[in-house]
């Protein structure tokens, strides 16, 4: 197989992969509209709102689940050996930090989105203002007889 032959193998695979691959909606070239094709992703401020929502609600519940701290008191001394015991309290401490962090994560990643859906209703708001005045200014009104 010759070089070219490869490369044309190549880049047809590679095209091939990228098709199936997810994209964000946007309006056609020709400016017409059209449904969102299967698997595509559209932005909506009630999806962002409802997201932000959910990942808050993730947060509540898994606070409200929290680990109790007294889990670890059969593996201390006498009980257990004080090496197993040791380990036990640091596995326990580590588990702890990680388990407020995925908390505070899941807070903060609720607060970054709402903030996104704010600012994607700003930059709607904007786009559809610029469009009104663009119809307004450069527009010209032809009564329903004269067309």
């Amino acid at each position: 197989m010759s070089f070219d032959e490869e490369w044309a193998q190549l880049k047809a695979q590679a095209l091939a992969r990228q098709s199936t691959a997810m994209q964000i909606d946007q309006l056609p070239e020709n400016g017409g509209g059209s449904a969102p094709a299967a698997g595509s992703v559209l932005a909506g401020v009630e999806s962002i709102n409802g997201s932000a929502n959910l990942l808050i609600e993730i947060a509540g519940f898994l606070q409200e689940g929290r680990p109790d701290a007294e889990l670890t008191t059969l593996a201390r001394e006498p009980r257990a050996h004080s090496d197993v015991s040791a380990q036990v309290a640091r596995f326990a401490g580590f588990a702890g930090d990680q388990y407020v962090h995925a908390i505070a994560l899941f807070a903060a990643l609720s607060t970054r989105l709402r903030a996104a859906g704010g600012t994607f209703v700003k930059v709607d708001t904007d786009t559809a203002r610029s469009f009104l005045d663009t119809v307004l200014s450069d527009g010209q009104y032809i009564a329903p007889e004269s067309r």
